[in-house]
């Protein structure tokens, strides 16, 4: 047994939670970023521009989703060049197959298969034909077997908490919101989940208005801490830089999420706010804008993902545009900043505890 951890020690492969669970599902959510999300983003802007460069520019970028995400789970791996390079070849097939669970397949598969192709690397001769060949047949034929029924999976459960939020908005309204909210702070990828569950419609909305409460939550109540910089960085980068405080003092993580467990409901009771772009964008928040954008490219120009679940194309009104920006901005701070006066006043949050850098 010693000599296969050696040689499992040798090749980097580590089995744990932390390297499939964090590591790769992370990297996951940035490939599908870089593909699916800004192509949707740049396809939307032609679309509405009547600009068919854009518009070909997005979909170029929309149909690398599978490759970008597998080999961006191969970079997390540490795969070395002749696997990661294969795994371009593994995302598409598992991708297709796969359909609306996809992205699960591709995670699930990708990983398997750089592991595989790590195991056989650089141990022959002929490493230019083994390691590649190795890697493909191992992924493209999982693709085949298993990624049907992963997406199947994935989709129908994904669909249980569509339905279940129409059915019971006010508590699954908060359940959403609170849960991929903290998800989005926790060193875990909330954009990935969202994505793996094809979240849309209002319980995307309430999961856009979780990450939302969350990053613009942490970037006003810090920023005495935090200043400007503080501000940017948290409400359009990530409240993940957080964590070491709240794994200091958890309470300072008590304000955003009461705000998230507040504006959830209301984004799917009061505003009926349905979040009907790229899945993606549901795990998104304020990073980058990436949710409001999601809602408001599912307003124009809805998600095949979203399409498959009823939704349709509409011309947003004052109203909607009234609930977005209070969802996702007003409301997150407003709650956020009276929880954490409360909490001020109760001692048990104090001046520099929210301090990053």
């Amino acid at each position: 047994m010693s000599r296969v951890g050696d040689f499992l020690r040798k090749k980097d492969i580590v089995f744990s939670a932390k390297r499939y669970g964090i590591d790769a599902l992370g990297a996951m959510a940035q490939g599908l970023f870089c593909s699916l999300l800004i192509g949707t983003i740049i396809k939307t802007l032609g679309q509405q521009f009547s600009a068919g460069f854009l518009t070909d520019v997005g979909s170029y970028a929309m149909a690398v989703a599978g490759p970008a995400m597998a080999v961006a789970i191969g970079y997390a791996l540490k795969a070395p060049p002749m696997v990661l390079f294969s795994l371009a070849a593994v995302g598409w097939s598992a991708n297709a197959e796969g359909g609306a669970g996809g992205p699960l397949a591709v995670l699930v598969i990708a990983i398997i298969a750089a592991e595989a192709g790590k195991l056989v690397s650089k141990e022959t001769k002929v490493d230019i034909l083994v390691t590649p060949g190795v890697t493909i047949l191992v992924g493209v034929s999982l693709a085949k077997l298993i990624a049907p029924p992963i997406g199947t999976a994935a989709d129908a459960f994904g669909l249980l908490i569509d339905s279940a939020t129409k059915l019971a908005p006010f508590w699954m309204g908060i359940a959403v919101s609170v849960l991929v909210g903290m998800a989005l702070t926790l060193p875990i990828s909330s954009a990935a989940i969202c994505s793996v569950l094809g979240l849309t419609g209002l319980a995307g909305g309430a999961a856009v208005a979780g990450c939302c409460a969350q990053m613009i939550g942490f970037a006003v109540i810090s920023f005495r801490d935090n200043k400007w910089g503080g501000l940017v960085s948290q409400g359009l980068g990530t409240s993940m830089l957080q964590m070491p405080n709240i794994i200091r003092n958890p309470r300072v993580w008590i304000a955003p999420t009461l705000a998230s467990a507040i504006t959830g409901p209301l984004a799917t009771c009061l505003f009926g706010l349905e979040m009907n772009g790229a899945p993606i964008n549901s795990g998104m928040g304020t990073c980058g804008l990436c949710g409001p954008i999601g809602v408001v490219t599912g307003w124009l120009s809805p998600s095949e993902a979203a399409v498959s679940r009823g939704a349709a194309a509409i011309s947003p009104g004052l109203a909607d545009w009234a609930g977005l920006i209070l969802i996702c901005i007003i409301l997150p701070a407003l709650l956020s900043l009276l929880f954490d006066l409360i909490l001020c006043k109760l001692k048990w949050v104090r001046d520099g505890d929210m301090k990053i850098g």
